[in-house]
């Protein structure tokens, strides 16, 4: 049976910086890397909103990125 063995987390910010000519957002997105893998939802939402916090854009969406390693 194959299992996933989680190798790598990684948190997202997504702020939105503006809208284009056709008044749709434009989103850029930050990325942080080497996020403790044992961090919950609630740790990751806090650390997001902090660091968001500091920037002069609205964050829009905070995402978890996990990476696995899927052995057989």
């Amino acid at each position: 049976m194959a299992q996933a063995n989680i190798i790598d987390t990684k948190l997202r910010l997504v702020f939105e910086t503006g809208l284009d000519q056709k008044g749709k957002p434009i989103h850029k997105s930050k990325t942080y890397s080497s996020v403790k893998q044992s961090a919950t939802a609630d740790q990751l939402f806090t650390v997001g909103q902090a660091v968001a916090s500091l920037s002069n854009y609205p964050l829009v969406a905070l995402n978890r990125n996990d990476s696995f390693d899927i052995v057989g």
